[in-house]
C-alpha cells in the first residue's frame, strides 16, 4: 500500500479538480481544525507559512481573527486551481499574504528559520512515506527555534465505528487512491521522534473520520 501515494502531479491534477469543493469536508475536518487553532497560539505568531493551503479557508480564519496584525502568511500548493482560489480569497490583506504555487518536492521555496510556525492541514496523510519525512526536515529548516509546527490528519480510527471507516476508506486508497483524494489514515507521531517536542495531541472522531491534530515545537538535537 505503501507505494500508492499519489505523486504531487498526480495530487495536483486531482485537486485542480476538486477546486472549491474541498470546502465540503469541513463537516468531519472543523472540530479537528478548531482544536488546532485553540492550542497552536497564533496570536504570537508573526510569520506563517502554509504547505497545502488549498483554498485558503484557514488563510483567510488566521489572518481575521487569530494573527497579529503586522504577521504576514505564505501559502503553499501544488493545485494551480488551489493557488488561485487562496490568493482571491487573501488578496483583500494586500502585503501580509501571498500564495505561491509549489512543485510539492523539497527544497520548498522558503528561507531557513523564515517562520514561526508551518501549518499543514489534511496534507501528510497524502504524502508517501519518503516524502513526508523529507518535509519533516523541511519544516525544521524553515522554522526558527521553538517555532511550532501544527498538524491535522486522516488517523487510524479510535473508536468502533470510526475504526470500521478506516479499514473501508484503506481499501478504496489501496485500489483507487484518487478516489479519496489520495488521503488515508496514518500516524504522524514516529515522525516526530526526533528534533520536535510535542507540545498538543489530540484525537478527534466527527462523522466516523478520526483526524489527529499535533502541535510540535522545533527544539535543537
Amino acid at each position: 500500500m505503501a507505494g500508492r501515494a499519489l505523486s504531487p502531479e498526480r495530487a495536483a491534477r486531482v485537486y485542480d479538480r476538486i477546486g472549491k469543493f474541498q470546502d465540503w469536508q469541513g463537516f468531519y475536518e472543523g472540530p479537528a481544525i478548531r482544536d488546532l487553532v485553540a492550542h497552536a497560539d497564533f496570536a504570537s505568531a508573526r510569520r506563517v507559512v502554509e504547505l497545502g493551503c488549498g483554498t485558503g479557508a484557514m488563510a483567510a480564519e488566521l489572518l481575521t481573527r487569530r494573527l497579529p496584525p503586522d504577521a504576514t502568511y505564505l501559502g503553499l500548493d501544488v493545485s494551480s486551481r488551489m493557488v488561485g482560489l487562496a490568493s482571491s480569497r487573501v488578496s483583500a490583506f494586500g502585503a501580509r499574504a501571498s500564495v505561491r504555487r509549489i512543485s510539492g518536492r523539497p527544497p520548498l521555496p522558503v528561507d531557513d528559520s523564515a517562520a514561526d510556525r508551518f501549518v499543514a492541514v489534511y496534507v501528510f496523510d497524502l504524502l508517501a512515506d519518503e516524502l513526508a519525512d523529507a518535509i519533516i526536515e523541511e519544516a525544521r529548516r524553515i522554522l526558527t527555534p521553538g517555532g511550532r509546527l501544527c498538524l491535522v490528519s486522516l488517523a487510524p480510527g479510535a473508536t468502533a465505528g470510526s475504526r470500521l471507516l478506516c479499514a473501508a476508506w484503506n481499501r478504496v486508497w489501496a485500489h483507487a487512491p484518487a478516489l479519496v483524494g489520495g488521503c488515508r489514515p496514518v500516524d504522524l507521531r514516529p515522525r516526530l521522534a526526533r528534533g520536535w517536542r510535542i507540545e498538543h495531541e489530540r484525537s478527534i472522531t466527527a462523522w466516523g473520520v478520526t483526524s489527529q491534530v499535533i502541535v510540535a515545537a522545533r527544539v535543537a538535537e
